[in-house]
């Protein structure tokens, strides 16, 4: 067999198909752009379902393509098994209404078994088919000349995800022969497509050619596509011998180097460490592209996994002895080892690597907290006599302290505790149903509409020089119907040129109207998007009658176009201050052009200073004000990035590209409208900045006219402030509210004192009052203070005199009710907690709370239960 490194097999790959016609495709961002049903790009075929689904008709049909991927449904396997993986590399060639059955299976046979490419042993090939697909197993068997047994028939092999396109696959396994096999020889599973080892899976052929309707029938698509899928990790398994994905050049290189910084612990050492290493290597790979692609550790989303990876990576690390930060020291390994398809690890490695040091050092600074509460823990339920660490114990320390559930269920055995690990499990399920709950539930993949597809006419956008234009109509469409003529309400239109701009890259489409030549309205343009072969597609209501083949005056609403043009402009100004105030690293992650304002989204990971803000705003202003040329050149993507044009963060580019050029300062690469000159947009606003989700921001701004009535509607409060304080002038009224904060900071302190002079006096009278329980003595009174802050104070004041052995008060300010409960240590060595008793009286006051053994407090909205609280204090230590 070939020794192929993992590089070799990549682009073996890539070279067959391009060999066969295929263009291929770069690897998209791990950050999903345009669709808002995926947390992360997961297949393939993720980011190419605007091909399938028809919304855009590929220049070329036939695609191939290296995609990265993460999947994350089974995190807690990671490390255990030979190949989960949370990151991975899925290879796939692919047709949209090209070739079928007969090329996708005799090409994928060429590949793996002819002597220039793969080379593999035909005899130790074997497929599945979907029984019914007599189609499939007739081409491998008559065609490809596979012996019957080694086709074999498997009802589950049907792509289908419930809605849209579906239809039967061909899985194709490779025999690594007994030594790998670990289920006996006579076991129902010993089959390739079963549970075991011997017979590996490396790639599906998915023959795409039903639509599943919402009737649950099965139609035929308009055109059949073909979606295939091969692991890179699996197929270099096998070509490098390994007896897992880990003991392969990709992950290897990382072990090793995570060997040299453990504490004298090697991966073949035994299985709990070999697991750790393999964790460890996978979740360092996953994360480093991940936060390169965009993404950001935080709390929830695809942040929330990020976090969780490197958690449970640390938590892995300290088994192997590294009690520091250690994974950000792992980034150069793995971008060395992808460097030469994914040279964008190595180029973010100094940004990648400081994101994932700051979160590690964060995560220990709470591991000894974490640890401190198991600890707490365990010493509380041998207190209370209890035998079992419940889930939804386990479940918080997994959760909230990123805990390995098997090191809380290590240590609580190690004290001679059971786990409930059931209801652990019960946690779990909940948590995965509220993360489905809160994700988008429309189809991941659309219908692809057969009418517009066809839609083959030219028509040239000439909006970047006119916004208005005598143009032929070419095609109406009405109702999913290609019609001659039109008087419906609503239709689409295409012609043969046009100055209406179709929605694209954050700028909103134009609107304008369209008339006869006469000059009359026939026509109102609501929408412009593109159709699936690129033309501007007009949505209109109809006011007349309009006739395929005639000819019609087109024209923008141009008072929107300036709004517009002058908005976008400035989102390119915005974009490179952003970069040249943050760093580089501020990249665009979404934006919205529209008349009245402009929102920029951008990945920053902390929030963005009022200081930073202003000198962005200055920074676009002084720009404005320098009356910069914008030049706009169409060239080819090389050129473009020769000259220094920025890519927006995820787009994908043509071969030929718009550059727009301000003045030398921003250079972007942009198919949008702008403005002439810099000076044309007038004056810039930012009005809000804030966080929009895991690592990403958001500004919104606006420009000329909008920008002038914001400083209009400042200066009119400025003016109202002035008038409150009596400052003569606008610019004594800072001075004037400093002067009034510090004489209310100097009343407040005055009245906190004069409120402690009360509250001492009040407890002087209240500790007086001692009753006596069964032997214990009890303080149980309401007194006059204003919050817990002077209740706190008075259990101070009693804790330093010793009036009693526990003390209960409380206080009600309007329907807002205060409790605090102290004990003793003596109490509490007897086995009385403040926070038992707190949660036996709160109840009274409508009300909950919790503390420590020595003081607890709580807080409800009944004061009418204060009495009946206070009194419930004296049964409860009379009961104990």
């Amino acid at each position: 067999m070939k020794q192929l490194t993992s590089v070799e097999v990549r682009q073996m790959y890539l070279d067959f198909f391009k060999s066969k016609g295929h263009r291929i495709e770069p690897s998209a961002s791990l950050v999903p752009v345009e669709d808002p049903t995926l947390l992360w790009i997961n297949s393939g075929v993720a980011t190419l379902k605007k091909y399938f689904d028809g919304t855009v008709v590929p220049e070329n049909p036939r695609i191939t393509n290296a995609q990265k991927s993460i999947r994350t449904n089974d995190i807690e396997n990671v490390g255990k098994t030979a190949r989960h993986h949370t990151m991975f590399e899925m290879l796939g060639n692919f047709s949209i209404g090209d070739y079928f059955k007969k090329e996708a299976i005799h090409w994928a046979w060429e590949l793996l078994t002819s002597e220039e490419w793969f080379a593999l042993d035909k005899s130790k090939l074997y497929v599945t088919v979907y029984p019914e697909d007599k189609e499939a197993r007739r081409i491998w068997h008559e065609e490809i000349g596979l012996p019957q047994e080694s086709i074999i028939d498997i009802e589950d092999n049907f792509w289908d995800i419930g809605a849209g396109p579906c239809g039967p696959d061909s899985e194709i396994f490779y025999d690594r022969g007994q030594s790998f096999n670990d289920v006996a020889e006579d076991d129902p599973e010993n089959y390739p497509g079963g549970e075991n080892e011997r017979y590996l899976e490396i790639w599906n052929l998915v023959f795409s050619e039903f639509n599943h309707t919402e009737n649950h029938e099965y139609e035929p698509l308009p055109q059949k596509n073909i979606d295939t899928g091969m692991g890179l990790e699996r197929m270099v398994s096998i070509f490098q011998d390994a007896p897992t994905n880990f003991e392969t050049d990709l992950f290897l290189p990382i072990i090793h180097a995570t060997e040299e910084m453990s504490r004298d612990k090697k991966y073949d050492d035994d299985l709990a460490t070999k697991t750790s290493f393999k964790v460890i290597a996978d979740h360092v790979r996953a994360v480093s592209f991940a936060i390169g692609d965009g993404a950001l550790p935080s709390n929830e989303g695809r942040g929330y996994v990020l976090r969780r990876l490197l958690r449970r990576a640390v938590m892995h690390g300290k088994k192997l002895g590294i009690d520091e930060a250690f994974l950000y020291k792992l980034v150069p390994v793995v971008g060395k080892i992808m460097e030469s398809y994914y040279p964008e690890v190595l180029e973010k490695q100094d940004f990648i690597q400081k994101i994932i040091k700051t979160e590690e050092e964060r995560f220990h600074e709470t591991i000894n907290d974490g640890l401190q509460i198991i600890t707490d823990l365990i010493a509380s339920l041998k207190q209370e006599g209890k035998d079992t660490l419940e889930g939804k114990d386990i479940f918080k320390l997994y959760d909230t302290y990123g805990f390995p559930v098997e090191l809380t269920e290590e240590m609580a055995e190690e004290e001679g505790l059971k786990v409930d690990h059931d209801g652990f499990e019960v946690e779990m399920t909940a948590q995965r149903d509220r993360a489905r709950a809160a994700r988008s539930t429309e189809n991941s993949m659309n219908v692809q509409s057969a009418v517009l597809g066809e839609i083959k006419v030219d028509s040239e956008f000439i909006g970047y020089d006119a916004t208005e234009a005598e143009a032929k109509l070419l095609v109406i469409v009405e109702e999913d119907e290609l019609k001659e003529s039109t008087s419906h309400k609503e239709a689409q239109l295409v012609f043969d040129q046009t100055p209406f701009y179709a929605e694209m890259g954050g700028q909103v489409a134009d609107k304008g109207v369209i008339k006869d030549l006469n000059n009359q309205v026939v026509a109102r343009v609501v929408e412009v998007k593109k159709a699936p072969n690129g033309q501007p597609l007009h949505f209109v209501e109809v006011e007349g009658n309009l006739v395929s083949g005639e000819t019609y005056k087109l024209e923008v609403d141009q008072v929107m176009r300036d709004k517009i043009i002058k908005n976008h402009t400035v989102t390119h100004l915005l974009h490179r201050a952003l970069k040249d105030v943050l760093g580089e690293h501020a990249n665009q992650a979404g934006s919205l052009v529209a008349p009245g304002y402009l929102r920029f989204d951008f990945t920053h990971f902390e929030q963005v200073t009022p200081e930073q803000l202003s000198q962005m705003e200055q920074i676009v202003n002084e720009k404005i004000w320098a009356s910069l040329p914008v030049e706009t050149v169409e060239t080819d993507i090389a050129t473009a990035k020769e000259m220094g044009a920025m890519a927006l963060f995820g787009e994908k580019y043509g071969s030929e590209v718009r550059v727009v050029n301000i003045g030398g300062y921003s250079i972007e690469l942009c198919g949008g409208v702008h403005v002439r000159n810099t000076s044309d947009i007038g004056i810039f606003k930012i009005t809000s900045e804030s966080g929009i989700g895991a690592g990403v921001r958001r500004i919104e701004a606006v420009t000329s006219k909008e920008a002038f009535e914001v400083f209009h509607e400042e200066e009119k409060a400025l003016k109202e402030v002035a008038q409150l304080v009596k400052a003569p002038q606008l610019k004594e009224v800072v001075s004037k509210v400093t002067t009034l904060q510090e004489q209310l900071r100097e009343l407040q302190k005055e009245n906190e004192a004069l409120s402690s002079k009360l509250a001492n006096a009040e407890g002087d009278q209240i500790f007086k009052n001692i009753q006596e329980v069964a032997g214990v003595k009890v303080i149980a009174e309401a007194v006059n203070v204003k919050d817990m802050n002077q209740l706190r104070q008075l259990a101070d004041q009693w804790k330093q005199n010793n009036y009693s052995d526990i003390l209960v008060l409380g206080t009600a300010q309007g329907e807002k009710v205060n409790l605090l409960a102290a004990m003793t240590k003596e109490m509490n060595d007897k086995g009385f907690k403040a926070g038992d008793l707190i949660k036996a009286i709160a109840p009274k006051v409508g009300g909950g709370g919790g503390g420590r053994p020595d003081m607890a407090q709580a807080g409800g909205k009944k004061p009418a239960g204060m009495k009946d609280a206070l009194e419930e204090t004296l049964k409860w230590v009379e009961s104990k």
